[in-house]
């Protein structure tokens, strides 16, 4: 019997994929529940696993090509007796797709998994499977420097082999880790930079056009459908000398300051519920949990929004925790859509980049976005009537004004700046 292994949907934005590599060839035979295909979704490279033994006969889509969800990537064979009718097959199915079959040696076989369910978490099996845990950035490392990965330890999250300890078991120097060249949230309190990072390629291909890569696709489709949500901005102008003060204090313990911001937010967001509301055609959607997304630029281009989940239940020093988590593995592209279309409520911070103020793009399914700028020193006038200096920071919030209106926007507002100028020690409890 020959089966077809269907290109799985990943996400459920996820219109097509893009095969990363193929762990298996052809005519190796693989046991149930190991990595065959590496797929490239909307913003995460997932491992797919095979659900049952048997034989690889044919790849349809090449490492490199990609395919509509629900169209045949593969075709296994249960008998080597299939091996040829299979391969027939393949070569026409990839012709429809206008790709290349494989060329298929004459071996034992494999099986591979035929539905979405086959995706293993983070990239990696769980713990006492026998298998090995790895990103498939370590994994094609370690197979052009024929290093045994069975000998490694891995430094990365969960005990996670990644790409720095497979180089520095073959002898290599690994390469320093890129910062984020992002909207991550920098310290409020740095000063404005004086060069910001550049995002874009140093050499860029003058008068060529550069097809966008999947990432960038997903963005254009996500960008596409927030044209047709009305919305309007409000912005407020809030003192961080308090907070400040603060992330001086708790920051060499771990504290980030997107830790501090997305804390004071889900805070604030427990007494305004409708702003982390969102737009159904049915009425309102009001969340069970406040989950807090915020925009992270990748290289290479397009953004993600990592999901720090029920930050408003969680300590401040496992909320930062956390985040160094989701901001390293998506730079390996190893987050779990569920990390990263789960949020209520976006921030957005280019203050890292010396931006004062600017307006973001409401997120599809969400009724509410905070757009977050640098702090800077301002002159300010006092309490007591004389001039100061106070270091300031501009949020502007983007509303889906079918079911927020001004003056809720205006409330939520208001409150944040209750708690980041006046109670930011509330943060740590």
């Amino acid at each position: 019997m020959i089966r077809e292994v269907f290109m799985p949907a990943l996400s459920s934005t996820m219109t097509e994929g893009k095969i990363v590599s193929w762990v298996k060839a052809p005519g190796d035979r693989v046991e149930k529940g190991e990595t065959v295909v590496i797929v490239e979704s909307d913003k995460a490279d997932m491992d797919v696993e095979s659900f049952h033994e048997g034989i690889l006969a044919a790849i349809v889509v090449e490492a490199g090509g990609t395919a509509p969800v629900g169209e045949a990537i593969a075709l296994l064979a249960e008998t080597e007796a299939e091996i040829e009718t299979a391969k027939q097959q393949a070569t026409a199915k990839a012709g429809a797709l206008g790709g290349h079959a494989a060329p298929i040696p004459v071996a034992a076989a494999v099986a591979v998994a035929e539905a979405p369910a086959a995706v293993a978490q983070n990239g990696a099996t769980s713990v006492g499977s026998g298998r090995v845990v790895i990103s498939p950035r370590a994994r094609k490392l370690a197979k052009e420097l024929k290093v045994d990965l069975a000998t490694l330890q891995g430094s990365g999250p969960h005990g996670r082999i990644v790409a720095q300890d497979v180089e520095l078991a073959a002898g290599r120097t690994p390469a320093p880790v890129a910062a984020p060249i992002a909207a991550v949230a920098a310290p409020v309190m740095a000063p404005t930079p004086a060069a910001p990072a550049v995002t874009a390629p140093s050499t860029a291909p003058l008068g060529q056009v550069v097809p966008f890569n999947t990432l960038q696709q997903a963005v254009v489709r996500t960008m596409a459908a927030s044209l047709g949500v009305p919305t309007f901005h409000v912005g407020y102008t809030i003192t961080t000398d308090n907070l400040d003060a603060l992330y001086k204090q708790i920051k060499s313990k771990g504290v980030t300051m997107t830790g501090l911001l997305a804390k004071a937010v889900a805070v604030t967001l427990q007494k305004h519920p409708l702003v982390n509301a969102g737009y159904t055609d049915q009425g309102i959607q009001y969340r069970a949990g406040i989950n807090i997304a915020v925009a992270v630029a990748m290289e290479g281009g397009g953004l993600i929004t990592p999901v720090l989940k029920n930050a408003d239940q969680s300590d401040i020093y496992s909320l930062s925790r956390t985040w160094r988590d989701l901001v390293e593995r998506s730079r390996s592209k190893q987050l779990q859509p569920d990390e990263y279309n789960s949020g209520t409520f976006t921030l957005s911070n280019l203050g890292m980049f010396g931006v004062d103020r600017f307006d973001a793009i409401l997120p599809p399914g969400q009724g509410s976005i905070l757009a977050i700028g640098a702090s800077r020193p301002t002159v300010v006038a006092t309490a007591d009537g004389l001039m100061g200096v106070k270091r300031q920071m501009q949020v502007n919030i983007t509303c889906d004004h079918r079911i927020i209106y001004g003056a809720d926007a205006a409330a939520f507002l208001k409150d944040l700046p209750d708690v980041i100028e006046n109670n930011p020690q509330s943060l740590t409890l």
